[in-house]
């Protein structure tokens, strides 16, 4: 690291001095050696401006000309390039070379196998060539590109393509014209020899559009569903937020070596393959189900994200908050709405809440950034969209659709921000977002206590709820928010009580504003059950003293299946916590006979639908169990959560097996209804294996043999290695053998390994990073093995004796060189050590100080560290 980087902060931002109106592209394509001319027409936009400073990072200057003329008053600083002295309107052409074979971080133009491809977000496009690198600048790109026509037979780029044809050389050539101005974040280019599934939509307007996805070749057998959840999302973007597609031509290319999931350049979305690639062999339901969600995302940025993007990447949740919540309503009106909501709880619960509580805490519109990649996070994402639901819970679907397309009226072909959004929805609604708007700024996960009173002599049921925001790395201080708090009160015998006061509805979605509220409600003629944050009405911490009766009554009479998942996991958690309380003082696990009886009622109760059921059987993660407590014990989570596994599977053994006879399915379809049956099925399957391991044994490696589809051969794999029966190692090599040339499907195999409940199992994924499968410069086969053993696995990661540590360590000091944002991911679970007991923080603090001392250390690793130091 040649010199301390820099933080930027929101409140400095200025608009730029200049501005790029169009700009002509040209590529002389080449894996050693690319050629890159560009030529802008740039207008100056503040008049005491004298000096162009354009950005630029690992690129060879070849010329620069202004108006035709070779402009020799320039100078590289730190890889930026200086114009002095430039007129107010001119024409530059830069001419440069970049190396995409050396390219290991991956940003600008890199060798993904075989093919050239680009990633430009956030920052990635001054890897390219010298630029106005900032989303505030918006051209109309034309980008025409040369190479050689055997090994790169496509040539893609963004918006139509208007041009091309074949050179005597063996080169070919082909021009793409994008008519819609934007950032130089969403240029993209890909080049290659691909095969192509295509199609075509119709849009509403009666439009023909072109729809093409380029995969590997011999993959084209896995592309069907992308496509079909492709205009799947044009058709939905249409009926519910009326938003038409706006090319003649949509593509997708599947590439192997990304660091992200996908990305939404315009016209051309590059796609991580495992978001891509699906067919039963290989692929799972989680798998479909997130191509679905992902292909989707993606397309809806072309309105919430391309068409609208934003003006400084401080805003970054403008876009992506919102297309999250775009995406996940697309998966909740396909598929099940309550299991859709229950896996985005988990995300919520799991991994955003120890966001919040980390030393890289932030809004979800952040006040300060350091390294720009650092905050493609789960607050500006996950957070962010919750910060979205609210918007829609508070306004209703009409209203907010009418925000929406207020501000895509006001706002098209522009770069806004978060502000822009939330005054188009106050303005088309008539509701006051004042107060709302703090979710923007503050930081934190909000802890909302609850306390009831019922009175039966007035037969009134009387609320208080308390809000309080804890202190943050980031925020000291804290103000209270507008809480959205949906609740529902049950009688006795299960039906919901209309809420009211002194004559007058009340709206069960009540607005928490205050520091301390107090709601009351009359006629209220029983002592009620409350259902408290109904849908995860906000995301929130709920403090409330549920009894075990209250629990299970929500389990069985609960109208929303949200609520009763949540009752399930709210009477879980007493015991979990319970027993890891007793864990330190060796007493044995106790669980009280009503809880399983609970448990039972719901495997039996056939109105239940099973893929409830199987979310209800799904025990919270360890991750999700560690945000319960100040300081985290992971050994003993594990041994807790593992027992009490084991006592569920003993006590309903033959409701268990039931459920797994009863939900077999015969063909493989990728349905509400089967996915459902499959989940519970390998659910009862997970419990079986600990109930009687010689079942267990017949029955996984039955399931796995005869299974036609990988959702079933990796449950029955998953069971086996989880209760380390004696077939697991031979399944294992089985595996291996069969699809060790498979990149995405050895993933599952390395994730398999990586989270094994062994204690040599740190050796294991030692031995395996020279496994032929495996390689450190593919970011899926890292995410898969390393970083599923430093994250997914924390009772071994956290080992006390520091091995886990070291090995992150070892792996992030290679990474810093081959991929800093793959690294910066990577440390998360070891910038979190405040969390742990002394001698593991001693331990994580070490390791911290022994990665801060590398030689070049990036800004992605240098700014989560030294933030990790500082807390």
């Amino acid at each position: 690291m040649t010199q301390q980087p820099q933080v930027k902060y929101r409140k400095d931002y200025t608009a730029p001095e200049f501005t790029i109106t169009d700009i002509d592209l040209t590529f002389h394509l080449d894996e050693k050696a690319t050629k890159v001319l560009a030529i802008s027409q740039v207008k100056r936009c503040e008049a005491s401006a004298k000096d162009l400073l354009l950005q630029g990072e690992d690129l060879t200057l070849i010329s620069v000309k202004i108006n035709g003329s070779v402009w020799q008053d320039y100078s590289i600083e730190e890889g930026n390039l200086l114009l002095r002295g430039v007129p107010d309107l001119f024409e530059l052409e830069i001419e440069n070379t970049i190396h995409p074979d050396q390219n290991t971080a991956l940003e600008g133009l890199y060798k993904s196998g075989e093919a050239l491809c680009t990633q430009c977000e956030a920052e990635g496009f001054h890897h390219i060539t010298w630029y106005l690198d900032r989303p505030d600048v918006l051209a109309r790109f034309t980008t025409t590109i040369y190479a050689d026509k055997h090994q790169y037979p496509y040539l893609l780029s963004n918006g139509n393509r208007i041009d091309g044809g074949d050179l005597d050389n063996g080169q070919h050539w082909i021009k793409w014209q994008d008519p819609f101005p934007k950032p130089c974040y969403l240029f993209a280019l890909v080049a290659g020899e691909f095969d192509v599934l295509r199609d075509v939509f119709t849009t509403k307007s009666g439009r023909q559009v072109a729809l093409e996805i380029f995969v590997d070749q011999g993959n084209l057998d896995r592309a069907e569903w992308a496509m079909t959840s492709l205009k799947q999302s044009m058709k939905w973007d249409e009926q519910r937020f009326n938003l038409e597609y706006d090319l003649d031509i949509f593509m997708i290319v599947a590439v192997d070596f990304f660091n992200m999931g996908a990305m939404e350049n315009k016209g051309l979305n590059i796609f991580n393959s495992k978001y891509v690639l699906a067919k039963p062999e290989t692929a799972t339901d989680k798998d479909y189900l997130n191509i679905e969600a992902v292909i989707g995302h993606e397309y809806f940025h072309n309105w919430s994200g391309n068409r609208v993007t934003c003006r400084d990447w401080f805003q970054l949740s403008l876009k992506e908050g919102l297309t999250v919540f775009r995406d996940q309503e697309f998966s909740s009106d396909l598929g099940s709405r309550a299991v859709n909501r229950i896996d985005n709880v988990r995300v919520m619960r799991g991994a955003q809440f120890a966001e919040d509580a980390s030393p890289m805490a932030h809004p979800i519109r952040p006040e300060q950034v350091m390294e720009m990649n650092n905050f493609y996070t789960l607050t500006v994402y996950e957070k962010g969209s919750e910060v979205i639901r609210m918007m829609h819970t508070l306004l209703g679907e009409e209203k907010f659709q009418a925000g929406i397309a207020l501000y895509f009226q006001r706002h098209d072909g522009s770069a806004s921000t978060c502000e822009d959004f939330v005054k188009a929805m106050e303005d088309a609604s008539g509701i006051d977002l004042t107060q709302f708007r703090q979710w923007y700024r503050q930081s934190g996960t909000p802890i909302l206590t609850v306390e009831d009173d019922y009175d039966p002599n007035t037969e009134t049921y009387t609320l208080t709820v308390t809000q309080e925001t804890p202190a943050t790395a980031d925020q000291a201080e804290k103000k209270p928010l507008h809480i959205p708090l949906s609740i529902e009160l049950y009688d006795n015998e299960g039906q919901v009580i209309p809420l009211q006061y002194k004559g007058e509805a009340i709206d069960p979605v009540l607005n928490v504003t205050e520091s301390t509220q107090i709601f009351v409600f009359d006629k209220v003629w029983f002592q009620p059950t409350p259902a408290l944050l109904c849908e995860f009405s906000a995301p929130v911490k709920l403090h409330y003293q549920w009894s075990d009766s209250q629990l299970t009554f929500l389990m069985q009479h609960a109208r929303n299946a949200f609520s009763r998942w949540d009752a399930a996991q709210s009477l879980l958690a007493i015991y979990l916590k319970l027993n890891i309380s007793r864990f330190a003082q060796q007493q044995a696990l106790s669980v009280p006979r009503h809880v399983v009886d609970a448990f039972s009622a719901v495997l039996t109760d056939e109105m239940i639908d099973p893929a409830l059921k199987a979310q209800i059987f799904t025990l919270p993660s360890e991750n999700e169990i560690a945000e319960w407590f100040e300081v985290i014990n992971p050994t003993a989570i594990a041994a807790v959560r593992a027992s009490l596994q084991q006592l569920l599977a003993t006590a309903l053994a033959d409701e268990l097996k039931a459920a797994y006879q009863q939900n077999q399915c015969e063909h493989y379809q990728v349905t509400e209804e089967d996915i459902g049956k499959r989940a519970l099925k390998n659910v009862a399957l997970s419990y079986l294996v600990f109930s009687d391991p010689q079942l267990g044994e017949q029955l996984t490696v039955t399931q796995y043999h005869n299974a036609n589809n990988m959702t079933d051969a990796l449950a029955a794999i998953s069971s086996a290695v989880a209760a380390q029966l004696p077939a697991a190692e031979q399944l294992l090599t089985e595996w291996d053998e069969r699809w060790h040339q498979d990149g995405l499907v050895m993933d599952k195999w390395f994730i398999l390994q990586a989270t094994r409940p062994d204690p040599q199992v740190l050796d294991l994924v030692r031995q395996l990073l020279n496994h032929r499968s495996f390689t450190m410069k593919n970011p899926n086969r890292v995410r898969s093995l390393i970083g599923a053993f430093c994250s997914a696995n924390p009772a071994a990661f956290h080992a006390e004796d520091g091995s886990g540590y070291q090995f992150l360590v070892e792996m992030l000091t290679d990474l810093n060189h081959r991929n800093p944002q793959i690294a910066a991911r990577m440390i998360e679970p070891l910038i979190r050590l405040k969390r742990y007991d002394e001698h593991r923080q001693k331990l994580m603090r070490n390791a911290l100080e022994q990665l801060l001392k590398l030689e070049h250390l990036s800004r992605d690793l240098y700014e989560k560290i030294t933030k990790a130091l500082a807390a």
